[in-house]
């Protein structure tokens, strides 16, 4: 896949993505402008159902004293029960009915007879009668009326608010009423003038809080209907609102859910597309490298069989045993070259089919630095090994293990600068054998050490531009490793040194 290919499916997939959230947020943000309007529309028609209640109550307790003391006052416990201000107001009504019907009621009732002659107990003498009796009625039940609507507007100017309200009875009327609305959060309410200035609280055993956010409280003001020097306000504070706000869309949760599960998956696409990318180039980088280290042991070959067919070239002994030793070189070389890559298999397949064998480690290593001991102090280097695991014995591939650690040595003799100091040493820590192999070489840069066992990959050799290689070496180390059971870290240091240390089970804690 191109490069520009992939920043374009990537551009539209953020651009996908954005949209999605954006529509997402704007849905999210009108259900709970919603839920909060509606709240707000109950709490407020609560509060004005609640004062103005409480308003017809003070009126009909003035109207009752107004009839010489006796009690007409719709009590809260009748009136809470109605479902609508309509209700409260009919039965108010149904309380001024009531009077207008006491002042009659020992009244005697005159007797209708159908008569066809005139008299006094005609039809139309007997209408007449009740029409001014009732217009009698009506006459005193206003007088009646005026005289409490005076003293009600005479007496409460300068009344305090303690005076006019009884707070036990607006404690179960506020309640009542916004349960009645639909309204069930925690609250507690202040009564406070136009100053602010605070008159009365009920705490309903909710902690006060200092700083009140604005949009948690709810005013409406005493006795709406009467213009006063001294107003009052009823101020309610819902402390949870915003919890409840939240949790009346519980419903967005499964949304919600998705929407990350989509930006989950849009960033692992995204991870994956990146390092499909990067080993795509490091296949392409490990075919360029590999043609070129087989190119170049075939061509020395084909070369010196060229000169053993030349009849130009002299066939002496010393010539022979040259182009031979040349055309050896070059084999073992390319066998070498074939075997890095043959090791791919490994890589491809999910469980590796290693022959494990019950195995002395420490004579193993042994002979493999006795081998490699040449090599190093051809190149003015010493080796030196501290074989000091007094349980040494372990289940292994003999083959692949050796591999292991003739790479480890290999590469601390191939990326260093000066003569080699090339330490083996093992040692036991609980059950377990470690081999550390420590050089004094270029050193890892921290960055590449998160690296260096990932296939394909090649540690920049700064100076050293003679290291070959495809960068599966490494790979290969951590994946046999990992099939003995075992883990291997690196400590290095730039231009001081690196040092391996693998770590595997002895035979006593060894379990397949």
């Amino acid at each position: 896949m191109k490069k520009r290919t992939i920043w374009i499916l990537i551009v539209s997939m953020i651009l996908t993505f954005a949209g999605l959230i954006a529509v997402q947020l704007r849905y999210v943000r009108i259900n709970a402008e919603m839920i909060e309007n509606q709240f707000n529309e109950n709490v407020q028609r609560s509060l004005y159902q609640t004062v103005t209640l409480v308003e017809e109550n003070e009126a009909l307790e003035y109207l009752a004293q107004t009839l010489d003391g006796e009690d007409y006052t719709v009590g809260h416990n009748q009136l809470l029960n109605q479902k609508s201000k309509r209700s409260n107001w009919k039965s108010n009504i149904d309380s001024l009915a009531n009077v207008s019907a006491g002042s009659i009621k020992n009244e005697p009732r005159p007797s209708i007879r159908l008569s066809t002659g005139h008299g006094k107990y005609t039809i139309e003498e007997t209408s007449r009668y009740l029409q001014e009796k009732f217009r009698q009625n009506f006459s005193r039940s206003k007088t009646i009326l005026d005289q409490a609507v005076f003293r009600l507007l005479k007496g409460v100017e300068n009344k305090e608010i303690s005076e006019r309200i009884n707070f036990d009875e607006l404690n179960g009327i506020l309640g009542t009423i916004l349960n009645n609305n639909g309204v069930s959060l925690p609250y507690y309410y202040t009564i406070v003038d136009k100053q602010g200035k605070l008159i009365y609280r009920y705490q309903n055993n909710i902690p006060i809080e200092d700083d009140v956010d604005h949009d948690n409280v709810y005013t409406q003001k005493m006795f709406p209907f009467e213009e006063l020097s001294n107003e009052t306000y009823l101020q309610v504070i819902f402390p949870k609102k915003q919890n409840y706000i939240l949790s009346s869309m519980n419903l967005l949760l499964p949304s919600v859910a998705l929407m990350l599960l989509i930006l989950t998956i849009f960033i692992l696409a995204i991870i994956i597309i990146f390092r499909q990318k990067q080993l795509n180039n490091m296949k392409n980088d490990f075919v360029n490298n590999m043609t070129h280290e087989l190119k170049t042991p075939i061509s020395t070959i084909s070369l010196a069989s060229q000169m053993l067919q030349d009849p130009g070239v002299g066939k002496t002994p010393e010539t022979l045993k040259y182009i031979s030793n040349v055309i050896r070189d070059e084999t073992k070389r390319l066998s070498f070259q074939v075997e890095k890559v043959l090791q791919m298999a490994v890589f491809e397949r999910e469980k590796s089919p290693l022959k494990f064998h019950e195995m002395h480690i420490n004579g193993l290593i042994s002979d493999i630095v006795g081998n490699f001991s040449l090599k190093v102090t051809s190149k003015g280097g010493q080796i030196s090994s501290r074989l000091n695991a007094l349980n040494d014995y372990a289940l292994i591939d003999e083959v692949h293990f050796t591999n292991v650690i003739f790479n480890l040595m290999d590469n601390a003799l191939k990326y260093c600068d000066k003569a080699l100091l090339l330490n083996i040493e093992t040692w036991n820590e609980k059950d377990h054998l470690l081999i550390s192999i420590e050089d004094n070489g270029i050193g890892i840069s921290k960055d590449d050490q998160k690296r260096i066992f990932e296939k394909f990959y090649r540690v920049s050799t700064g100076n050293l531009h003679n290291v070959k290689g495809f960068g599966l070496g490494l790979a290969y180390v951590k994946k046999i490793v990992d099939e003995h059971k075992g883990t291997i870290k690196v400590e290095s240091e730039l231009n001081i040194g690196t040092k391996f240390t693998i770590i595997i089970p002895t035979l006593k804690n060894y379990e397949l």
